[in-house]
């Protein structure tokens, strides 16, 4: 599988899991723990899409930079 098309799945899987969580400890009366999973999920996919961006200005600077 293309490696950005991964990249994409992991993030929709990452937002489904974390939906799913959040929603489940919200219901259980635990909405401190289901605020910290949201963040926990936003943090890991923050990672991800840095990683990504890392990788584009990379590819920019090899390109108009001719290095």
């Amino acid at each position: 599988m293309i490696p950005e098309v991964r990249a994409v799945f992991q993030i929709a899987g990452i937002g489904f899991l974390v939906a799913i969580l959040h929603t489940i400890l919200k219901q259980s009366g635990k909405e401190e723990f289901a605020n910290w999973t949201t963040f926990v999920g936003f943090v890991a996919v923050f990672v991800i899409v840095i990683g990504y961006v890392d990788q584009l200005y990379g590819e920019i600077s090899r390109v108009f930079l001719n290095q």
